[in-house]
């Protein structure tokens, strides 16, 4: 068979069923030969940036790889933020762009670059296609990369005149791996924490991935332990509706050292520990602290601090080991979540308000996105859900991920209410997610939290009693004065401004029943007022 032939039986072997891409001039030997794979859909972005979010969503949402097709090294380089934070939230993809003609290469012609060089430090691990027979191997090297602890994105520079040739090259049968078993010395961590005085467990995004919160909900109650998200977590790791969680650790060492303090051995659950957001001095582990960790990816145990003992293997077995060993103390220890008092209104709405309505409204079987700085944080502390992938967010930190992740979050879930959170200043960076979203039909109810400005830097620099605070003018952080009803009348979107609290509680309610997509425009309180 030919490469192009290739390249589409391993996408079938693999179950893609969609291609995210924005095409140029070297991409068209491939989508000449989707006219003929009807059942690979080209889910088609205006800009790399969303379009990559897109497709992070996506494969959160089926737990498969995703594949995305970039061009070459332009659209390479505006797909990095999206390729960052799948890093960061180990979401494996395949992401190939396609290098320009080798014939003419030596002449550094429009649009060529060291593509392996620029995606090198946004991937797990790059390939440079040289030769058609090595394309076929590569691909399945690809895929299998992309899902192995800790998973990511992998990505595959592809000369377009290699996809072209009418040469025979061999399609090596696709390999049956059995994952990872049970980590070794559950024995010595089954001592550790039945002998602690009183433990405390870190859910971290890892057992979401895992699938693996019911056995460390199971943990949990045996230990009758408190259990901590990890600071500003991606999905559901631990139901927050149950009675011993905790809270989200704060996003500080100081922070995360307080709440650790009260206990005498910490258990470490899937977390890249610790990813502070500002400094603070000292480590986050409190002197004197033991510490398991639990693992799938053998970098993390020990990376930044010792622990006894540090476990490394499948998450969700060796949680069900530690479950069916560990000796059940009495239960009853309910930890007591911080009261939320809240005033329904008009606008503009106080942010926790507008957190609370969003929350309050929520159809039960919904999926919150979250990109939303100053709301989000709040989001999380009044959010009550249980079933894991109800709740998406990036922990890689670059924006403009929201509006493309809720609308691949969709396309892999269609059968849920998908509800995304937006930030104005975050929806500015990916608005052009919501031209795929008309495009497609999309049912998400885009809600945009619209306060004018980046509050969240104003109040880190009013925490350093910075000039800025004193004199009352934050140079670069005003966005003035925003109408996002006229992005959604521009892209075919309908849209509204709510007007109160209630309203938008009821709008929330409805995105059940909705069949495309809606931009809901929220005004809320700015800083300082």
């Amino acid at each position: 068979m030919r490469p192009v032939e290739a390249l589409l039986r391993v996408l079938r072997d693999e179950g893609v069923t969609k291609v995210f891409g924005n095409p140029g001039t070297t991409e068209l030997p491939f989508l000449d030969a989707l006219v003929d794979a009807p059942d690979i859909e080209y889910v088609l972005g205006a800009h790399e940036g969303s379009l990559v979010a897109m497709a992070d969503g996506y494969a959160r949402a089926t737990r498969r790889p995703a594949f995305v097709s970039l061009h070459v090294a332009a659209g390479l380089a505006n797909g990095l933020v999206g390729l960052l934070n799948a890093s960061r939230s180990r979401t494996p993809m395949v992401v190939t762009a396609g290098q320009q003609d080798r014939r003419h290469l030596v002449q550094d012609p429009m649009l060529s670059g060291d593509l392996v060089g620029l995606a090198a430090a946004a991937v797990k691990h790059t390939f440079d296609v040289r030769h058609a027979p090595d394309l076929p191997l590569l691909l399945r090297r690809a895929f299998r990369l992309a899902v192995q602890p800790p998973a990511g994105p992998v990505f595959l520079s592809i000369p377009m005149d290699l996809l072209a040739e009418d040469t025979d090259v061999e399609l090596p049968a696709r390999s049956v791996v059995w994952p990872p078993g049970p980590a070794s010395g559950v024995a010595d961590a089954v001592a550790a924490l039945g002998a602690a005085r009183d433990p405390v467990i870190v859910a971290g995004d890892g057992v979401g991935r895992a699938n693996a919160v019911a056995e460390l909900v199971a943990v949990a109650e045996a230990l009758d332990a408190p259990v901590f998200h990890q600071p500003l977590f991606d999905g559901i790791d631990f139901p927050t509706t149950h009675p011993l969680y905790a809270g989200m650790l704060p996003g500080t060492n100081a922070g995360i050292r307080n709440e650790l303090a009260a206990h005498d051995v910490v258990f470490i659950v899937g977390c890249h520990a610790f990813m502070p957001h500002h400094y603070t001095p000292g480590p986050a582990i409190p002197p004197g602290t033991r510490v398991v960790q639990l693992d799938d990816d053998p970098a993390e145990p020990g990376r930044n601090f010792a622990v006894s003992p540090g476990l490394v293997g499948d998450i969700r077995s060796t949680l069900a080991e530690l479950a069916g060993r560990l000796p059940r103390r009495p239960g009853g220890r309910v930890v007591r979540q911080p009261d939320v008092d809240v005033h329904y209104g008009s606008v503009p709405l106080e942010p926790l308000v507008a957190a609370h309505a969003v929350a309050s409204g929520l159809p039960e079987d919904a999926v919150v996105v979250e990109e939303a700085i100053t709301t989000g944080v709040l989001l999380r502390r009044v959010l009550r859900q249980s079933r894991p992938g109800s709740y998406v967010h990036t922990i890689g930190g670059g924006l403009g991920s929201g509006i493309g992740a809720a609308v691949g979050t969709r396309m892999g879930e269609p059968t849920r209410p998908v509800v995304a959170v937006l930030g104005d200043g975050c929806a500015l960076f990916g608005l052009h997610g919501l031209w795929s979203a008309a495009r497609y039909d999309v049912a998400v109810t885009f809600v945009v939290m619209r306060n004018g400005e980046y509050r969240t830097l104003k109040e880190t620099l009013d925490s350093w009693d910075s000039r800025a605070t004193r004199a009352g003018r934050y140079p670069g952080l005003d966005l003035g004065e925003l109408d996002f009803t006229k992005a959604g009348d521009f892209f075919g979107i309908p849209s509204l401004t709510v007007g109160s609290a209630a309203e938008l509680r009821d709008v929330v309610a409805k995105a059940g029943g909705r069949t495309g997509p809606l931009l809901v425009d929220v005004p809320i309180l700015g800083h300082g007022s």
